[in-house]
């Protein structure tokens, strides 16, 4: 299955198609020497745009919680890419302990558990669920729609280890994002392995830091491959300080908007492009629950004035507190399937493209967040063996291809992230 691109299959995205084709080994190598002097995350998920003229990622999750997404086919890529991770951090490892978010009625983000679980038992691990809701005192079965079960138990922690009752992991996967804050009962551990670290969680992490991150990493790469790294950068900008839930700041984020808006017109005429540019404006703090706002217009920001001033007074102040915006501009995704809006999700483990899904949104339009309730997903064909990118294909005619590329931008966000994770480390030790 193979979506369909709105826009003709011509223009700039075809010649970036080629020319990532062409640069098949010079890319592989270039990656290669990069996981040689970084890290990668232990495993991330990557939104795509796909805009017929533009392909750029939007948004890197460093906690990935759609594995239940992947098909069955998938499950070996993800499983080889298990044990390169696990023998890479702890080739000793017997046990491993995964937490997950504290919404434990989920059924949904549960299946997303039992496919880790599986993932990793398939490794070579004993797996166990642990979990860190205070609500959960003693083993709990919950059973999920398609025959599967998850058994979250209430983890234990000793002077300086965690684990559960007769159960010592060496390795803690956390398949929670912290966005709550990072509890105590992770911190200070003892000889055990701790993934992702606690500064990838999002009472730490900040999207500005990975954007900028990202930036430095397509400059390097539009070198490498003799193209506009714009081609595959969403812009962006940071305002801080700005609380609209009390009418502070607006001045300043009108500023961002408009220049970036401007930015944005100035590379549509270069490549004459006839689409109304638009920018995203999201809290810099993942944790924040503002959501996504789409501008098109400066005097769209009045209504979302309006709208964070009225969410202000009736949330908590963790929303009237969030003080720094980004702005980034915004990429259309004029990928189809059923006839829904379309976006495709690269999942990775290690540095492996292990699988992936298109998030499709019947109810919204090519220039809105599809990451809402109602979407629907779509499984990607990255692991079938016959959908090998094809080098002598025409560009635009291989859905093989288009994986491949998917893949490439997929995997220079998660090099972005090694960047911004070692950027951001507070253990890390810095030299005069």
């Amino acid at each position: 299955m193979v979506p369909h691109l709105v826009t003709a299959l011509t223009g700039p995205i075809n010649e970036l198609e080629q020319r990532i084709l062409d640069s098949m080994p010079a890319i592989e190598r270039w990656f290669r020497l990069e996981w040689m002097e970084h890290t990668p995350p232990f495993y991330s998920s990557v939104d795509i745009r796909n805009a017929g003229f533009k392909l750029a990622p939007v948004d890197t999750s460093l906690f990935p919680r759609g594995w239940n997404n992947l098909t069955d086919d998938m499950l070996p890529l993800a499983v080889q890419a298990a044990q390169a991770a696990i023998e890479k951090i702890c080739p000793e490892a017997r046990n491993l302990l995964v937490i997950p978010e504290n919404h434990s009625k989920n059924t949904f983000y549960l299946a997303n558990v039992a496919r880790l679980v599986r993932i990793f038992h398939m490794a070579g691990l004993n797996v166990r669920v642990g979990s860190i809701d205070p609500a959960i005192k003693s083993p709990k079965k919950i059973e999920l729609p398609h025959g599967e079960s998850v058994c979250l138990e209430p983890v234990v922690r000793s002077r300086r280890r965690l684990g559960l009752k007769h159960f010592d992991p060496c390795t803690i996967l956390l398949n929670n994002d912290l966005s709550a804050g990072t509890p105590g009962i992770v911190e200070d551990l003892h000889e055990q392995y701790l993934l992702p670290p606690l500064h990838a969680g999002w009472s730490v992490r900040r999207k500005s830091n990975h954007l900028h991150s990202y930036e430095e990493v397509s400059k390097r790469f539009g070198k490498l491959l003799g193209i506009d790294p714009w081609l595959i950068n969403p812009m962006h900008a940071r305002a801080g300080g700005v609380d609209l839930a009390e009418g502070k700041g607006l001045d300043v984020l009108t500023s961002h908007v408009d220049a970036l808006l401007t930015k944005i017109r100035r590379k549509y005429k270069e490549y004459g492009i006839n689409e109304k540019p638009f920018v995203v404006v999201k809290s810099d703090n993942g944790a924040d629950p503002m959501g996504v706002m789409t501008v098109r217009d400066v005097k769209d920001l009045e209504a979302f004035n309006h709208r964070a001033r009225t969410r202000g007074a009736a949330a908590n102040d963790e929303v009237r507190a969030s003080g720094d915006l980004i702005v980034q501009e915004g990429v259309l995704t004029n990928e189809r399937v059923h006839d829904g809006v379309a976006e495709p999700v690269v999942y990775m483990m290690d540095r492996y493209v292990v699988g992936g899904f298109y998030r499709v949104h019947a109810e919204r339009s090519p220039d809105e967040n599809l990451n809402i309730p109602g979407a629907s997903f779509v499984p990607l064909a990255f692991s079938e063996s016959a959908h090998l990118p094809q080098p002598g294909a025409k560009p635009g005619a291989s859905a093989p291809n288009r994986f491949y590329m998917y893949g490439v931008i997929g995997r220079l966000a998660m090099v972005a992230a090694s960047y911004e994770m070692e950027a951001t480390d507070p253990d890390a030790e810095t030299y005069e």
